[in-house]
């Protein structure tokens, strides 16, 4: 049969309590028992009811087992306060490198700007001369990419209007009244020239059918 799992909360019964409290303690101090017993252990317990009352179980010595607790709870302490205080100066000295990088950084900036050059000897003034020139040659070689890909931009542009200006031209003569005549000139010349060239046929026939009448007309020679 299964055992009913019992739910883990204030048992609100006094009595119920109290008898629940006595049971457990008793199975906590054997269970501590059997562990010290088990393995070598040294094991102190102390509970307090909820009167008031103490109830305690120690494998060994109760005192003595206090006493090592609070020694080994003062090594802990006194380790963890050495970790954190190291831990401190090491943050600690950081927190003075990185100060001591961003000072520097910040006076070499306004070196770089002209400024606060007065207290510098001759070869820390050659030395920002040579960091100066250094990075107008690269400020000098990037404005001249950015030039030329201007430049590069604004003739393929140009190319395009003029492309464009030359259609719109065309557009515009296209549109001209001159323009429309002379192509329905063309159109009634080119229709011209098709009806001329669908009549020669027929003339040239009507000349050989007066060719032919002509000489059936004419009396024959034996006739006389």
């Amino acid at each position: 049969m299964v055992r009913q799992k019992i739910q883990i909360k204030k048992i609100d019964n006094l009595t119920a309590r109290q008898v629940t409290f006595s049971k457990r303690r008793r199975g906590l101090f054997k269970k501590a028992q059997e562990l010290s017993t088990l393995c070598d252990a040294d094991i102190a317990l102390i509970v307090f009811s909820a009167t008031g009352k103490l109830f305690d179980y120690s494998s060994s010595s109760m005192m003595e087992l206090i006493q090592r607790h609070n020694v080994q709870s003062e090594k802990s302490n006194k380790l963890l306060g050495n970790t954190q205080h190291l831990h401190i100066q090491t943050a600690s000295s950081n927190h003075a490198v990185l100060s001591k990088e961003l000072a520097d950084r910040t006076t070499e900036l306004k070196q770089l700007m002209g400024e606060e050059l007065q207290e510098l000897g001759l070869n820390e003034l050659m030395k920002v001369e040579k960091l100066v020139e250094a990075g107008l040659s690269r400020v000098g070689k990037i404005k001249n990419d950015k030039l030329l890909n201007d430049i590069s931009k604004m003739k393929t542009r140009e190319l395009e209007l003029m492309e464009e200006n030359e259609w719109l031209k065309q557009q515009v003569e296209m549109q001209k009244p001159g323009c429309t005549r002379n192509t329905t000139e063309q159109g009634n010349s080119a229709e011209s020239i098709t009806i001329c060239q669908s009549l020669v046929p027929c003339l040239e026939a009507d000349k050989s059918f007066s060719d032919t009448s002509l000489r059936l007309g004419l009396p024959s020679s034996n006739g006389h």
